[in-house]
């Protein structure tokens, strides 16, 4: 199954879509946003995503930051204060979107707090990313689904019943365009919670494209996933790991993000298509690695060819060894000098 966002088409056999995850690390600044987009361009990404959302619609005033938001940012506040700095308005998404087409990159984004998010989500983007604390918001992901856009849907924090419900809920109001990230929802992912292997078992088992969201630390975890089979990859891409907000520390600055795509592209063109078949380059070297059959002693026309006859030699421009049994037997059809390479019209 093949699906397509933008000009894009994800699924087996295709190049993996590469999404840079800038989420709120433009720390509510459009022009920093901006420099996000630039940066992810330059990576050689195939999209920039962020996140839209309304902070008073995503957290109570006295709910919690994530253990993992404490540690990265060095404080302890409410979410909801934390969540207000990394806000954009309906406004600034559009002028992104905007710069995104004139930079030549899709533009996505996470609708994360109520209908009107989703409603201009859809308005500006080819596919609607599902983060993985809305997995199991049913009500959320069937409005989405009514949209009929391609959906990424991440799996993060879920068991396996869990992602079959979201998927039920979505398959229910007639959208089959799905694509399943697996993750780990932590800020940095620890290497032993990574799990690859998830990604061909959920694969398997729906039968719809799956790519990996990464919040592991460097670039291996997800060339390692382009191995393994994920058709989306996401990383967070920061201009700067040291600036302020929660998930900076987990992300990638522009030129590791070159890297890992450099890296992934490259494991493309190492994968190749799974034919096993000479490289064109091996053909020439095939004539002088591989040997034929040589005459070991002068022989005269009319003798009969006898196997002490015959030996091996290099280059393999003759006839080749695995046919040694066909002139056996044969007659010289004429002299044949010591050391040289037996052709069939040697033989009658």
């Amino acid at each position: 199954m093949e699906i397509k966002i933008g000009n894009k088409l994800i699924g087996e056999g295709q190049p993996c879509f590469i999404i840079a995850e800038a989420g709120v690390n433009h720390n509510g600044s459009l022009e920093l946003a901006k420099k996000l987009i630039d940066a992810a361009k330059e990576s050689g990404s195939d999209s920039i995503k962020f996140q839209t959302f309304k902070s008073e619609r995503i957290a109570t005033a006295d709910a919690e930051m994530a253990k993992y938001q404490k540690e990265n940012t060095g404080k302890e506040e409410a979410q909801l204060e934390m969540l207000k700095r990394a806000e954009l308005s309906y406004g600034d998404f559009r002028e992104l979107k905007k710069y995104c087409d004139e930079k030549g990159i899709i533009f996505l984004s996470t609708p994360h707090s109520c209908n009107e998010d989703v409603d201009l989500v859809a308005e500006l983007c080819p596919a609607i990313k599902v983060a993985s604390g809305d997995l199991t918001n049913i009500p959320l992901l069937k409005y989405i689904a009514r949209k009929n856009l391609p959906i990424i849907l991440s799996t993060g924090m879920s068991a396996m019943e869990e992602v079959e419900n979201a998927l039920e809920a979505v398959k229910k109001e007639g959208n089959d365009k799905i694509i399943i990230l697996h993750c780990t929802n932590n800020y940095p992912c620890p290497i032993n919670e990574v799990n690859l292997r998830a990604i061909n078992t959920l694969k398997e088992k729906f039968k719809l494209p799956t790519g990996y969201s990464d919040h592991t630390e460097g670039i291996n975890i997800s060339t390692y996933a382009a191995a393994a089979g994920a058709c989306v990859l996401e990383k967070h891409l920061t201009l700067d790991k040291n600036l302020p907000g929660p998930d900076h520390k987990a992300s990638l600055e522009a030129e590791d993000l070159k890297e890992m795509v450099l890296a992934i592209r490259n494991l493309e063109r190492a994968l190749g298509d799974g034919v096993k078949k000479p490289a064109e380059s091996e053909l020439e070297t095939a004539k002088i690695a591989r040997k034929s059959l040589v005459a070991q002693k002068d022989i005269k026309k009319g003798e009969a060819i006898r196997e002490g006859m015959i030996t091996v030699k290099r280059p393999g421009t003759g006839i080749p060894p695995g046919k040694m049994n066909e002139i056996i037997g044969k007659k010289a059809a004429r002299d044949i000098k010591k050391d040289s390479l037996f052709v069939w019209e040697d033989f009658v």
